[in-house]
């Protein structure tokens, strides 16, 4: 199983394990109100492994997202082309525990995606989105480069892009 560590987190391809950890986040209706929310834990394993295996297909997945200090699951995130709706191309997604949002993990998360993207996958572009209303969100794509191009009415979100030639490795 494919691994990496930044600072603060260790990204891991998804395993079955994860689920229930991941439904607690997921199947919180207030808190994943910006994005998608999992109806029961079925639903939730189903959605993770659907994205899970479309590393075969693309290279790449997102992955659970663990504390380094003590290994507890506290999110899911990275790239991934959104196998439910591919036609939008690569995009960055996450959600995080709220234990752990406000702490710096999501723009960790997306700074080593990025990093991930373009150096080792080649990628020439990543997109992102978020619903308008979601600022928290809109910060961390901002921060690490991100730039809102448009709302996307059909999504009901604001869709960023970063382009490979212009991302500065922070």
């Amino acid at each position: 199983m494919t691994q990496f560590q930044t600072a603060r987190l260790i990204l891991r391809e998804f395993d079955d394990s994860d689920i229930d950890p991941l439904y607690e986040i997921q199947g919180n209706r207030d808190h994943m109100r910006f994005t998608h929310i999992a109806e029961s834990r079925a639903a939730c394993a189903t959605w993770l492994r659907t994205h899970a295996a479309a590393r075969k297909t693309n290279g790449f997945a997102p992955w659970t997202i663990l504390n380094c200090t003590n290994g507890r699951v506290i999110g899911w995130g990275g790239l991934n082309i959104d196998p439910f709706d591919p036609g939008w191309g690569v995009e960055i997604s996450y959600f995080i525990h709220p234990d752990f949002q406000g702490r710096g993990i999501a723009s960790e998360l997306v700074e080593f995606s990025l990093r991930h993207g373009f150096e080792e996958v080649g990628l020439k572009l990543i997109g992102a989105f978020t619903m308008p209303e979601n600022r928290a969100s809109a910060r961390v794509l901002e921060k690490c480069g991100f730039k809102l191009l448009r709302y996307e009415a059909a999504l009901l979100r604001n869709y960023y892009e970063l382009r490979g030639e212009d991302w500065k490795p922070r």
